[in-house]
């Protein structure tokens, strides 16, 4: 019998004064059995980085046709593509040929090498960005991992502050490209 997915639930108070965006997001949050716990907050953080009334999570690791999270357009078209982990050329490739914008969000212990030896390749693509989360706040994300979550979130010149109870974490990603 194939494992079923962990369904977790994560209410967001977000306020981004850097985009002006403001809303509350109630997401429920599909955990594929092969998705550690670091994976999915690093998700939910690039939702909450990137989130707009059309951003909506894609089946990602279950399905190589679709993002992690991505938004589309009411013409059916791939506004944003957002990925996560250290991805091969050809995966990138595909999300920028599909996408009007693709967002790379790699984490891990091994995240500086693999950048180190995908760059080159990786500059080629010019509707690529990528975003690098610290294995410090990797860390810090992985022990707010609750079935139920709930986070009051703000945004502003490029720092998030995100509150889940007596924890407050600023969260900064590093730009590689």
């Amino acid at each position: 019998m194939a494992l079923k997915a962990t369904i977790n639930k994560a209410t967001i108070h977000l306020s981004d004064m850097d985009r002006n965006y403001y809303d509350t997001l109630n997401l429920t949050i599909a955990q594929h059995p092969s998705e550690t716990n670091t994976r999915m907050m690093v998700r939910l953080l690039a939702f909450i980085l990137n989130a707009n009334e059309n951003l909506q999570f894609g089946k990602g690791v279950s399905d190589e046709d679709e993002a992690a999270i991505w938004q589309i357009n009411f013409s059916e078209e791939i506004e944003l593509w957002i990925e996560l982990g250290q991805l091969d050329e050809k995966r990138i490739k595909k999300a920028c040929n599909r996408s009007k914008k693709v967002i790379l969000y790699t984490y891990g212990s091994s995240a500086e090498t693999w950048w180190k030896q995908s760059q080159n390749k990786l500059r080629l693509f010019k509707k690529l960005s990528v975003e690098w989360v610290s294995q410090e706040t990797c860390d810090a994300l992985t022990k707010l991992v609750a079935r139920s979550m709930e986070f009051q979130c703000s945004i502003q010149d490029g720092q998030l502050w995100l509150t889940s109870g007596d924890d407050t974490l600023l969260i900064e990603t590093t730009s590689l490209q």
